[in-house]
């Protein structure tokens, strides 16, 4: 779907032009926004088709971060990977080891113990509260200076933030990418004390939440320039395969811990977050609600967590010598940006490495409605919709 003014459409206008090539008379200019803009949330480029301060038409351009990773993965064994994909969505490294192991372990047909399917939930919850906190925080400032405290909001999300980031730093010794996930379980067990400190740190964002809503999507300002811009409906974002916030925002009630349990949520019930109007204030209502949710969860994970291994998966040599001989496994988890999926072919050469690995990135499939819901709206109208959208270009990229 393309919005061209009439004066756009007698120009025949090609966004791939230079703004050189353009017609005069048409009065229109072509905007290279990105990649080194730093609203553009990381190397990552839309051709903005302008006319005056409205968008005609907007065409994304990805691809700059490329480092080739699915291809590393199959030239590295199994358990070698983990650190690897760990830099994929890079705001939520948990995540993206947990999908990853989930996969070998179905190709292997692992059990992972109930303990440690716990760890991963409580894990996993944590780092939606950590990615959510860091949106909320850069979007603030993507809305501009006129919002008022905007620079005040980014700097008490980053360090709520922070505090998530040292409970982890706690449990596996590094703050940022932690290659804790393995495959049949996790690598680290809680340390003593840990439950009652994730407490005192739940509760501190809890009680200041409250404050952060005031600021943002309570705010008039922030309302006046969210408020029916980069509107989605449900069946276009089915057609995109957007997943995640994004979605459900759009009224579309799907949350793959709920509607295909992993880890432990067949056991902690989660109340999905959905909104209906499908523009930027319903997707940061419902990141701001899921941030309450998964403060109930990881509760009610710490007081259901289970005794027992950590682990349930001993190979017989040395742990970089697993070997998946065929076969090939799909696992979806539902990250901070939606469907985050990994499908491994087995058998490569050597049997230690995957055959094939593909990794399903929600931030690309968010990244596709640009063209959809950018046009008609004004410039600055479109840093507020990327930012809505919370692409991280490392996992779209990868």
């Amino acid at each position: 779907m393309t919005v061209l003014t009439e004066s756009a459409a007698r120009a025949g206008v090609d966004p791939h032009l230079a703004p050189a090539s353009l017609d005069p008379e048409a009065d229109l200019m072509l905007l290279h926004f990105g990649p080194q803009h730093p609203s553009t949330h990381g190397v990552f480029r839309m051709d903005l088709l302008l006319d005056g301060e409205m968008v005609l038409k907007a065409t994304p351009y990805v691809g700059y971060l490329h480092r080739g990773v699915e291809k590393l993965c199959e030239k590295l064994s199994f358990v070698q990977q983990t650190p690897i994909v760990d830099k994929n969505d890079y705001v939520a490294p948990m995540t993206n080891e947990q999908a990853l192991n989930m996969a070998f372990e179905r190709l292997l047909g692992v059990e992972v113990p109930r303990r440690a399917r716990w760890m991963r939930t409580i894990f996993a919850e944590l780092q939606r509260i950590a990615s959510h906190l860091l949106w909320l925080g850069t979007f603030t400032l993507d809305l501009g200076g006129a919002l008022g405290g905007g620079t005040t909001l980014f700097m008490h999300c980053f360090r709520e933030r922070e505090s998530i980031l040292d409970l982890f730093e706690e449990v596996s010794g590094a703050r940022f990418h932690y290659n804790t996930h393995t495959i049949g379980g996790n690598r680290h067990d809680l340390p003593a004390g840990w439950d009652a400190n994730v407490e005192r740190a739940l509760r501190v964002i809890e009680s200041r939440l409250g404050e952060y809503e005031a600021m943002s999507v309570a705010n008039s300002i922030f309302v006046a320039r969210t408020r029916g811009i980069g509107v989605l409906s449900g069946d276009l974002a089915l057609e995109l395969g957007i997943t995640g916030p994004n979605l459900r925002a759009s009224g579309i009630d799907h949350d793959l811990r709920r509607d295909a349990p992993y880890g432990a949520y067949d056991e902690l019930p989660v109340r999905a977050c959905v909104a209906r109007e499908g523009d930027c204030l319903a997707r940061a209502r419902v990141r701001v609600d899921e941030i309450r949710e998964s403060i109930r969860l990881v509760r009610a994970g710490l007081a259901g967590l289970p005794d027992g291994p950590i682990c349930g998966f001993k190979p017989i040599r040395q742990p970089t010598q697993v070997k998946i001989a065929g076969g090939q496994a799909y696992v979806a988890i539902e990250g901070p940006r939606g469907e985050l999926g990994t499908f491994v072919v087995g058998g490569g050469d050597p049997a230690t490495a995957p055959h094939r690995l593909k990794i399903r990135a929600p931030s690309l499939h968010a990244l596709s409605a640009i063209p959809y819901i950018v046009p008609g709206h004004t410039v600055s109208d479109a840093v507020a919709i990327l930012g809505s959208l919370d692409p991280i270009m490392g996992e779209v990229d990868r």
